[in-house]
């Protein structure tokens, strides 16, 4: 019989897989319109929620206190999901994992805004580094500047006021009704963009599109029962492990090889949020949140 700390590392390792091969797919899927994508995410992505709807909220599970925060925060989601989508097939694959660790970065510096919140000089020191990091990586002003690279920083800026979003939204709402609403709000703004040429998969392509849901609803709700069960100081540590999966999937789909600059600036990030990280434990908050949601 598993421990609770084992079974929070177990469903955190899942988590991370999950959300890699994700990430694999929607490179893999570049054949298919970027809003087609996002309706196979949201719709797919519903279906493991609903499982978690408690019996007694089955006739009133869209019912929120919160409707202004919840459109905000959807509408944040929909701007990174977008932009990592569109980084995935601009940008090798590891480059974009390695930029997206940059997420409590940014998370950092909105929280002093929007939650007022005293940044002393480590996590300053933090941002710096992490900052110093994305440079290393997207090399602006020594080459043309690729504007790809801006993706997953927008994706980054995105997540952050998500972070945020989410953090005032869980003191009131249930998880599964915050993940509920941005499945459904993607699957119908997806609608919108059915003119650019929606194509109609085999069933190959079907089955893999509709894993992008799956995973993607399954990875978060994995993740928040991994934050639930165990220690965030055992568990946090295990999502650089994507890093890991960023580069064998892109070698082994792609042939992509990273560079000595990307590793060098992965590192840098990595070690930026990490130090985020540590001093959010020791002030007794908790930064880490499901990746998309």
């Amino acid at each position: 019989m598993l421990s609770k700390n084992q079974l929070g590392f177990l469903y955190m390792f899942m988590s991370v897989c999950a959300f890699s091969i994700m990430d694999a797919i929607v490179k893999w899927s570049d054949t298919y319109p970027v809003g087609q994508v996002l309706f196979f995410r949201g719709l797919f992505g519903m279906i493991p929620i609903f499982f978690l709807i408690p019996r007694e909220r089955y006739f009133d599970f869209y019912k929120t206190k919160r409707p202004f925060l919840h459109f905000k925060r959807v509408l944040a989601g929909l701007i990174s999901i977008v932009a990592i989508f569109i980084a995935l097939r601009k940008l090798p694959l590891a480059t974009v994992v390695s930029i997206s660790f940059a997420a409590p970065i940014f998370t950092t510096i909105f929280s002093i805004f929007l939650l007022k919140e005293k940044v002393g000089f480590y996590r300053w020191l933090a941002v710096f580094v992490g900052f110093i990091g994305i440079i290393v990586i997207s090399e602006p002003g020594y080459t043309s500047l690729n504007i790809n690279y801006l993706y997953p920083i927008i994706f980054c800026l995105g997540l952050s006021y998500v972070a945020i979003a989410i953090r005032q939204l869980s003191s009131t709402e249930p998880v599964w009704l915050i993940g509920l609403y941005f499945s459904f709000s993607i699957m119908i703004i997806s609608f919108f963009t059915i003119s650019q040429e929606w194509l109609m998969p085999n069933l190959k392509d079907l089955f893999l599109l509709s894993m992008v849901g799956i995973l993607g609803g399954l990875a978060n709700l994995w993740l928040t029962q991994s934050y639930k069960l165990s220690e965030v100081t055992l568990v946090t540590p295990l999502k650089y492990l994507a890093l890991v999966f960023g580069i064998f999937f892109g070698y082994l789909i792609w042939d992509e090889v990273p560079s000595i600059k990307t590793l060098t600036g992965a590192s840098l990030v990595i070690i930026s949020s990490f130090i985020i990280f540590r001093r959010e434990i020791y002030l007794k908050k908790q930064l880490s949140i499901a990746r998309h949601e």
